[in-house]
């Protein structure tokens, strides 16, 4: 019996696909940020729009809105294609 074919993707192609979407990028320490990504680079700098920042602050948490922001990919967590960040 022949064994199922898998596709498989690597990481910089997955996020490719994400180019013109809406993507929850977490970062290392107490920040959240969904926006449009507009572009990246093989570091995982990325070029976000229409953007929101969730910070988790000693006061509770903040939220800003930013137009466009270049991100350093070096303290990039995780991210989540499609995703529409942190619930209350």
């Amino acid at each position: 019996m022949a064994a199922p074919q898998t596709s498989s993707i690597l990481p910089l192609e997955l996020i490719d696909t994400c180019i013109g979407s809406r993507i929850h990028v977490i970062m290392k320490g107490d920040k959240e940020l969904v926006g449009t990504l507009l572009g990246f680079d093989d570091f995982v700098n990325m070029v976000l729009e229409d953007v929101t920042e969730y910070e988790v602050t000693a006061n509770g948490r903040r939220v800003n809105k930013l137009e466009q922001i270049l991100l350093n990919g070096t303290n990039v967590a995780m991210l989540v294609p499609g995703g529409e960040g942190p619930t209350v």
